[in-house]
C-alpha cells in the first residue's frame, strides 16, 4: 500500500508507556489522558507498543487494549505507528494484522530475534510482512532488544525494494545513522533522548524519544528549534532534558534491573504528574519504592515540571 507522503513518520513521535491497572490490565482512563497530553504538547504522531510500551511484555488483551485506546482517543489528528515485534515472521504479520484491524496507520517491526538470522533471512522477513499487510512497515533497528543489527547494507536494500516507508533508530550508532541518511532518502528517526539535537542536525526525519512521555512539550521545543536552525535553543532544551533524564538512574540496580528502572521511571514521573494513575509495570519488572518515587519528584521538580492541568 502506497503510503500518503504528508503521513510518513517525521517529527516528534513519542513511544507511549502502557498504564496498568491493579489487575495488570491496560488503563484505559490513564491511556487516554496520556495520548491527550501527547497531542495538546503538539507531538507529530505516537508510537503504541514499542520498548517503552514494555512491548516484550504485553499479553494479546493488552497489546490489543493498548492500540485500540490509542487509535482511538487520537482519532486521526496524528499517525499511530503500532509495534508487531516479535520473534518469527508469521507472529509478526499477525499482530501488524490485529493492529491495522484496530485502526494503527503503521506498523514497526524489528528483525527477528532469538534465532539470529543472517542479513538475507532479515530482508526475507521484511519482505514477507510488507507483501503480508495493508499498513505501511517502519524498520526499527534496536540491537540491544534484538541483538542483531539493521545495518546501513540492510536498510539501502529494504529501501530500495520499498519495504518500509521510513527507519527508527535506537542503536546508538551516530555513525551507522549518518550512513543510512548519506545513502539512502528514506526517512530516518532517532530513538535517542541524549543526542535529538544533533541526530536533528544531521538529518532525522524526526526524533522518538521515551523520555518524550514525561515532557513532550520540552522535545517539541528542541525539535522545533534544531529544525529551524536555531541550534542555541535546541542546545539548551537537549541539555535541560538530559538533566530530567537522570530519573532512569534513581532505581537501586540491586534490586532491580535497567529496564525496570527506566520503564519504572518514566511511569512514577508520570503518575506524579497525575497523567497515569498507577505506576506498575508488567511481570517480571519489579516496582520502583517511595524514596525512588520521591527522588524523581524531586528531579521533575528541578525540571520545571508539574502536575498537569485537566485539559
Amino acid at each position: 500500500m502506497a503510503p500518503d507522503p504528508s503521513r510518513r513518520p517525521h517529527g516528534v513521535v513519542p513511544p507511549l508507556v502502557t498504564p496498568l491497572d491493579e489487575h495488570g490490565d491496560v488503563d484505559r482512563a490513564s491511556l487516554e489522558r496520556l495520548v491527550s497530553f501527547q497531542l495538546d504538547a503538539g507531538v507529530d504522531g505516537l508510537f503504541v507498543g514499542g520498548s517503552s510500551g514494555e512491548i516484550a511484555l504485553l499479553d494479546t488483551a493488552q497489546r490489543r487494549a493498548a492500540i485500540e485506546v490509542v487509535a482511538g482517543t487520537a482519532a486521526k489528528a496524528v499517525p499511530v505507528l503500532a509495534g508487531a515485534i516479535d520473534t518469527g515472521t508469521r507472529r509478526v504479520v499477525e499482530h501488524a494484522r490485529q493492529a491495522a484491524e484496530l485502526g494503527a496507520d503503521a506498523v514497526v517491526v524489528t528483525a527477528p530475534f532469538y534465532v539470529r538470522p543472517g542479513t538475507a533471512e532479515i530482508v526475507d522477513h521484511f519482505r514477507h510482512v510488507h507483501t503480508a499487510v495493508d499498513v505501511p512497515v517502519v524498520a526499527y533497528d534496536i540491537p540491544s532488544a534484538v541483538h542483531v543489527p539493521l545495518t546501513p547494507d540492510i536498510v539501502a536494500q529494504l529501501a530500495a525494494e520499498e519495504l518500509v516507508v521510513a527507519l527508527k533508530d535506537s542503536s546508538g550508532d551516530l555513525a551507522a545513522f549518518r550512513e543510512i541518511l548519506r545513502s539512502t532518502d528514506l526517512p530516518a528517526l532517532t530513538g535517542s533522548e541524549l543526542f535529538a539535537d544533533t541526530a536533528v542536525q544531521v538529518g532525522a526525519s524526526g526524533i522518538v524519544p521515551g523520555l518524550g512521555n514525561v515532557d513532550p512539550h520540552g522535545y517539541v521545543r528542541l525539535h522545533r528549534a534544531a529544525r529551524n536552525g536555531d541550534h542555541r535553543a535546541a542546545a539548551e532544551e537537549q541539555e535541560r532534558l538530559a538533566r530530567l533524564f537522570r530519573i532512569i538512574s534513581v532505581a537501586d540496580r540491586s534490586r532491580i534491573g535497567f529496564t525496570a528502572g527506566a520503564l519504572g521511571a518514566f511511569k512514577a514521573a508520570l503518575a506524579v504528574r497525575g497523567v497515569i494513575a498507577n505506576p506498575a509495570t508488567n511481570l517480571p519488572l519489579r516496582r520502583l519504592d517511595d524514596e525512588e518515587k520521591q527522588e524523581i519528584a524531586a528531579l521533575l521538580d528541578e525540571a520545571g515540571l508539574g502536575r498537569v492541568e485537566a485539559g
